[in-house]
């Protein structure tokens, strides 16, 4: 391996260590705002969600991805002769690359960290085989086909076709604001139509432990640094880009949505510091390497800022997100992807000119239409898959599960035990 290689690889696998922090993030970020009784059940549910899709990945999903589009036409890659990614093995590295099997075990923890993202729409109701179902269905289904297009690029020489939305549409899409946040975000909202309401909802009580989740975002926020960052593939402009942008629209995520929570509801919480942070970060992920800092200061701030009003139409449109996966994931996913129309700034590592860098209305049409094919796409395969589920071994524990909660009746565990408190 020559020197540049080396480096590469060196912050690769720095980028890698920290994005797989997100998982165990996610899980307490989750099980925080859970109620005390599901607490277990929510991290559960992140953790096997991305242990199901990391099995996939191995086996076909790492070809279904980023192998070579079948039939040339950008819509799935052709898993043949990647099985178990054994191929990999040993493969020579070109001058100033990152080994393969690298890029493959980063791009796993991307697709697992997607499945668990939905798991925040079902807390509470969910049957946990049904999950486990429904996580390897929708990995195959939805994501892999989803990230070929977004993530799998032509190589340099002809040899390999990638995605119709990198390659032929040419839409930007750094690190996931259609592929991961805005994918997880609709698949999110289909499964809370399908899994109907919580039996108490709207009154469904506080969050089980406020401080764990704190710890949990500040894990995910670290870890972000590595899924926007590593997603430059190595030691460049693109990375050093990517990180500032990311920090900078963490924090003014924070402080759009204490904002509009002051003004509205007259307090600032600290649940809505740690949601208002990754609202920006998942606004900013489509365009971390494409827009000035000044501009990731916008797109931080309105990302937090509109994550909050999201939050309304959970009660207006009759829906039970439980975790407010849609609102903090779905809708600053879709808001960082069109943002780019606007904002890309052409001295940025990608190149690209936003309308007010006298760009014309072009990359704004293209970045609303990878939205809206993903959108349609995902809404679709997701409902037939939660449709089918619901037929067969069903989606919903019964009422006296779900009553008691699915720590105790599912898992024959408690987060806490109250019993010797009483004592």
């Amino acid at each position: 391996m020559d020197m540049s290689s080396a480096i590469n690889t060196g912050w690769m696998l720095t980028a890698t260590v920290a994005v797989t922090l997100m998982v165990p993030g996610l899980a307490l970020y989750y099980g925080g705002l859970s109620r005390t009784k599901n607490i277990l059940n929510t991290m559960i549910i992140v953790l096997s969600g991305f242990a199901v899709t990391a099995v996939l990945w191995v086996l076909y999903g790492y070809g279904l991805t980023l192998g070579n589009s079948i039939g040339g036409a950008g819509l799935l890659g052709n898993p043949d002769g990647l099985f178990g990614i054994q191929s990999l093995l040993g493969q020579e590295t070109p001058e100033g690359a990152v080994p393969a099997i690298l890029i493959a075990v980063f791009q796993l923890i991307f697709a697992g960290l997607t499945v668990a993202i939905i798991g925040g729409a079902v807390e509470g109701r969910m049957k946990f085989s049904a999950w486990l179902v429904f996580a390897g269905i929708w990995a195959t289904l939805v994501y892999f086909p989803v990230a070929h297009w977004v993530f799998a690029f032509d190589s340099g020489d002809g040899s390999v076709i990638g995605g119709f939305i990198a390659n032929k549409l040419k839409a930007v899409d750094f690190a996931g604001g259609t592929a991961v946040h805005m994918n997880a975000g609709v698949a999110a909202l289909v499964l809370a139509l399908f899994l109907g309401k919580r039996r108490d909802f709207p009154n469904v009580g506080r969050p089980g432990n406020l401080p764990i989740a704190l710890v949990g975002a500040g894990l995910l926020m670290v870890g972000w640094y590595g899924f926007n960052g590593g997603s430059s593939g190595g030691i460049n402009d693109s990375a050093g880009v990517a990180l500032t942008n990311t920090l900078i629209a963490a924090c003014t995520g924070l402080i759009g949505w204490l904002i509009v929570e002051r003004a509205t509801r007259k307090v600032a919480t600290s649940l809505g510091a740690i949601s208002g942070i990754i609202a920006g970060l998942v606004a900013i992920t489509p365009a971390a390497a494409s827009v000035s800092p000044l501009s990731a200061l916008v797109i931080g701030l309105f990302g937090g800022a509109i994550a909050f009003w999201a939050l309304g139409l959970k009660e207006k449109l009759g829906y039970d997100d439980a975790l407010d996966a849609v609102a903090i994931h779905m809708f600053p996913g879709i808001f960082g992807t069109l943002a780019i129309g606007f904002l890309a700034d052409p001295s940025s590592p990608t190149g690209e000119t936003g309308i007010f860098y006298g760009g014309g209305f072009h990359l704004l049409g293209i970045q609303a239409l990878a939205v809206a094919i993903v959108f349609v796409y995902t809404f679709v395969v997701t409902g037939i898959i939660a449709f089918a589920i619901k037929k067969t071994i069903g989606l919903r524990v019964p009422d006296s599960v779900e009553s008691a909660g699915l720590d105790r009746t599912l898992h024959a565990e408690t987060a806490y035990d109250f019993d010797d408190i009483r004592s």
